[in-house]
């Protein structure tokens, strides 16, 4: 199905915004890894998170996966996005990303949110079989960086703007994250 066609139904079921029509987010590529355009996914954090209740909230396991919305919020969302970037493939070639992660205070969405997922929300590619880094080793990072910041080694606002700005330079070098 074209892009144009797949957004065109998006937009006829609701599941789309005329904005997102209006503005074709593109990818920004670095060594070919895909990240999001961050004038359309600039990241965007939870207000309930913050320094000074992280033990309370995401240094507590299992709390990211309590906050994470359900499939019936972020499966549209995943293929709005995708027809907003233009992407070529099947949905399963993508995650429906956060570009900052719950476990580091990300806007989760969800019918609670008073923040916004659609700017925390991107189609990132998984790169199966290839060697260009994708979801699987942003993951990598995500967690290094939640581990970083629960031991107090990163502020919570360090570690959100690393995973937003740019998450494959922490991934090549994590050693220059503190």
């Amino acid at each position: 199905m074209g892009v144009v066609v797949l957004l065109g139904v998006l937009l006829l079921l609701g599941l789309a915004t005329p904005a997102a029509a209006d503005h074709a987010a593109k990818f920004q590529h670095v060594d070919g890894v895909a990240l999001p355009d961050p004038h359309y996914t600039p990241g965007s954090t939870n207000p309930a998170v913050t320094q000074g209740n992280i033990t309370r909230t995401i240094c507590v396991p299992g709390w990211s996966k309590k906050a994470r919305p359900p499939t019936s919020v972020t499966t549209p969302l995943k293929l709005e996005t995708m027809a907003t970037y233009h992407v070529l493939g099947q949905p399963a070639d993508y995650e429906g990303d956060h570009l900052i992660s719950i476990e580091l205070g990300g806007c989760p969405g969800g019918t609670k949110a008073t923040c916004s997922l659609r700017l925390n929300f991107w189609p990132q590619p998984w790169n199966k079989g290839s060697t260009i880094p994708g979801a699987h080793q942003k993951d990598v990072v995500e967690n290094f960086l939640h581990k970083q910041g629960c031991a107090g080694a990163l502020s919570l606002d360090h570690a959100q703007s690393l995973i937003a700005g740019d998450w494959y330079r922490v991934f090549l070098h994590p050693g220059d994250a503190r």
